[in-house]
């Protein structure tokens, strides 16, 4: 858990009643995530989570909110953005707020939890989603590159180096320039593109199984989105939902009900099917170098602790020596 700017129920409650969202009653520092501090913040009106933005500016931040805004109008379980009201604190509809001199947004609370132990039946329900999720951006006005993708990848990797053993090295610069050989060809350029999640791990994702049958009840935490092919959206999804975490091996029951849902909405092109092993890789390349650099280049926080990179470079060997594609 991180929280990097401290915020008091005092503090909170004039941006929630901006928001027209009633008196706050409780603000209490959620657990996950290291790039952003968020509260969950309940009011007479609902639950909500508070997020303050450490590393994104006020600049960046319409693409991630207008996002989320644009899903869930458009029927994809989503957190949507809570607009301000007309009043003394300023304009009505605003959606980018402003709290301790910091980006900030407000966004509805979404039922149930997420799954750490993903059965092929919630894979599904993942992979349909995020063919309905990749299907409802198309039409999205708005547009920003996938700010974790290649170009910070090939920026990054000389920053850790230093910190990895000889294998470790070889490993990281080999696999750095298979990647960007895959995206100078012209069956990369080919790949069906617009706004993708980026992150969608088991964390990301809400299911309320109240009922007995898991619901996907939700997808959260946007803040890496940007415009890339659909495809490495698939693979950093697959990378999670269907590994062994104690290996990063496949999973190939979990991986077959995913990608089967997915392509029952959305199918695939030829060139995302042969691109696939690929695409696996460049997602556990992107993971395993962000979770480097956030361990050995740590920032100061209340509460943080930082993921494994070792798990990402589990995960990366695995895609490299065993490639795994569609099923027939």
């Amino acid at each position: 858990m991180a929280v990097y700017t401290e915020v008091s129920l005092d503090e909170a409650a004039p941006l929630l009643h901006s928001l027209g969202l009633g008196q706050l009653q409780s603000i209490t520092a959620c657990a996950g995530g290291i790039e952003n501090t968020n509260y969950f913040v309940d009011t007479e009106q609902g639950r909500y989570v508070l997020t303050l933005f450490e590393r994104l500016s006020f600049e960046q931040l319409p693409f991630y909110l207008h996002l989320m805004k644009h899903l869930a109008q458009h029927g994809i379980p989503v957190p949507e953005p809570q607009a301000t009201v007309a009043g003394d604190a300023g304009p009505a509809g605003e959606i980018l707020l402003r709290l301790k001199d910091k980006p900030a947004a407000v966004v509805n609370r979404l039922r149930g939890r997420s799954e750490l132990a993903p059965t092929p039946a919630h894979c599904a329900a993942v992979g349909e989603t995020l063919a309905r999720m990749h299907l409802a951006g198309r039409d999205f006005p708005r547009s920003q590159p996938n700010l974790r993708g290649l170009a910070w990848w090939n920026d990054t990797v000389p920053v850790v180096l230093p910190h990895l053993d000889e294998a470790q090295n070889r490993l990281i610069l080999s696999e750095l320039a298979y990647q960007n050989h895959v995206a100078a060809s012209s069956s990369w350029r080919a790949l069906p593109r617009g706004p993708i999640h980026a992150d969608l791990f088991r964390d990301n994702v809400m299911f309320d199984s109240e009922s007995g049958t898991p619901e996907l009840t939700g997808f959260f935490d946007f803040y890496f989105a940007g415009c890339d092919t659909f495809l490495f959206d698939i693979g950093v999804s697959l990378n999670d939902w269907c590994v062994h975490l104690d290996s990063g091996a496949h999973d190939a029951a979990r991986a077959n009900a995913f990608l089967a849902a997915y392509q029952s909405v959305r199918r695939l092109s030829a060139q995302e099917r042969a691109l696939l092993p690929a695409m696996l890789r460049a997602g556990a390349l992107r993971f395993w170098i962000s979770r480097l650099w956030d361990f050995h280049l740590p920032r100061e926080a209340a509460l943080l602790q930082a993921h494994d990179p070792g798990h990402f470079e589990r995960v990366l060997r695995q895609r490299a020596s065993h490639p795994c594609g569609l099923p027939p």
